[in-house]
């Protein structure tokens, strides 16, 4: 950890790939959540159940996906501690960020009585569909506290280079969650009900893994008393994290306003069309948090460059990430091209949601080359701490994407899936744009964006 050399040539593609490659294992593992949950529920033959996982599951990520800042201001501010050499400030991100997380999810618990009732009428979700995907929320609801902590222990495992201890944990949950989903569901017949207890089980499990390994790297020894130390809980400390995490809740808002938009406009067109644009979506999901590794390289490495005040390893590894990331999306549309409607027709029984599948499969082979070029600007921005930018990018994105399916509601479900695509083109042409002006901010005279004095060893 808190190397200084400046990256280059098979150096920099190696520590590229060291990163991204059990990255897109881990997250194609964490895929396995929402994919093993519809194939599982799909098995029923039972449009209703299969729509009201969907709206469940949608609903709590909704709710917990906006706090996502926790694991990306974690890796962001680890990143650039490491790139200092600085443990001390290692170990008190992680306190500062685990405590926000609490926070939070104290705040969350009291606010189940409202947020449950407001969630099922945001997302459209009727009748039977309503009554099964209110079972599944309340069920699941109290792990969201695990989630938020999961997310600061997984930030700050990849902020230290610990993907593979990150990938191991992810891949045991995951074996777990899928064991819990099939007996649950296809062994005790517990249904929507089923697939709630699974997921709330593995999401216990992992929290429990997670801290076990953090508990043995070196700076979070002796967490108690980093805790106790007033220098942990400086205003100025607590102010940049604050300003880094509001920026990634409001920019987080903004992308979970999009996918509600897609989610509630497939619900309006029915049950079979709401089942089916669910399992695309799934499609969607596998291939973002597989290309996502590059992301994650980009926030580890240009944090630990822009740490230690490296702009020519900075700009060097923005090219040589978007390469590796672009050759990513062509293997993954390429597969998706070839075989993408049979894996989607595999996740139901339902003749009519799998004709529905088959008929828009085109979208969810197209997004992964339209995404892949936001996702690694998401990771070069929240590894460099430009959070404003990036929040005012997606502002402007968004606004294209609801003008766009203003636009193209003639085109039905066709348009819904037109305008997602060119969402995520318009986020990626924001970024491009507004990236050489911060790159120039950033490296005039500062080693670090808003640098703070080192944290004091206890």
């Amino acid at each position: 950890m808190g190397e200084t050399q400046d990256l280059r040539g098979l150096a920099m593609h190696r520590a590229i790939l060291a990163i991204a490659l059990p990255s897109m294992l881990t997250n194609v593992a964490t895929a396995l959540f929402g994919l093993a949950d519809m194939w599982v529920i799909g098995r029923l033959g039972d449009p209703a159940a299969q729509g009201a996982v969907e709206i469940g599951a949608k609903l709590l990520m909704t709710l917990l996906i906006v706090f996502n800042f926790l694991r990306s201001g974690t890796v962001a501010l680890t990143a650039q501690a490491a790139g200092r050499a600085d443990e001390a400030a290692q170990s008190a991100t992680l306190a500062r960020s685990l405590a926000v997380a609490a926070a939070i999810g104290a705040f969350l618990l009291a606010a189940m009585p409202l947020v449950v009732p407001a969630g099922l009428a945001l997302f459209s979700a009727k009748g039977q569909v309503a009554a099964l995907a209110r079972t599944y929320v309340q069920i699941r609801y109290a792990g969201g506290v695990a989630w938020l902590i999961n997310a600061v222990l997984t930030g700050w495992l990849i902020g230290r280079r610990q993907v593979r201890a990150v990938l191991a944990v992810e891949v045991g949950s995951n074996l777990l969650h899928i064991s819990l989903d099939a007996g649950f569901v296809l062994g005790l017949h517990l249904g929507v009900a089923g697939v709630a207890f699974a997921t709330l089980s593995s999401e216990a499990a992992k929290l429990l893994a997670l801290a076990t390994m953090v508990s043995r790297e070196a700076p979070a020894r002796g967490f108690g008393a980093v805790l106790r130390r007033a220098e942990t809980w400086r205003p100025v400390a607590i102010g940049q994290l604050l300003r880094l995490n509001r920026d990634l809740f409001a920019r987080t808002l903004l992308l979970m306003a999009a996918t509600v938009l897609l989610t509630r406009t497939g619900a309006q067109q029915g049950p079979t069309i709401l089942a089916a644009n669910a399992i695309l979506y799934q499609l969607f999901m596998l291939s973002a948090l597989l290309l996502d590794g590059f992301e994650s390289s980009a926030q580890v490495l240009c944090g630990e460059a822009l740490g230690g005040g490296r702009r020519g390893e900075f700009q060097r590894l923005i090219l040589a990430i978007l390469a590796w990331a672009w050759g990513a999306a062509a293997l993954v549309t390429l597969a998706y091209a070839l075989a993408g409607a049979r894996i989607a027709a595999s996740f139901s029984t339902a003749p009519a949601v799998v004709a529905a599948t088959g008929l828009y499969i085109g979208w969810a082979v197209a997004l992964p080359a339209t995404g892949v070029t936001s996702f690694v600007f998401d990771g070069i921005f929240i590894g460099s701490s430009w959070t404003r930018a990036m929040l005012i990018g997606m502002a402007a994105a968004l606004a294209v994407f609801v003008a766009l399916l203003l636009a193209a509601r003639p085109m039905g479900n066709n348009g819904l899936w037109l305008a997602f695509n060119l969402f995520f083109l318009a986020r990626a042409a924001g970024q491009a744009l507004m990236t050489p002006g911060l790159i120039r901010r950033s490296f005039a005279g500062a080693a670090t964006v808003a640098p703070l004095p080192q944290e004091q060893p206890a």
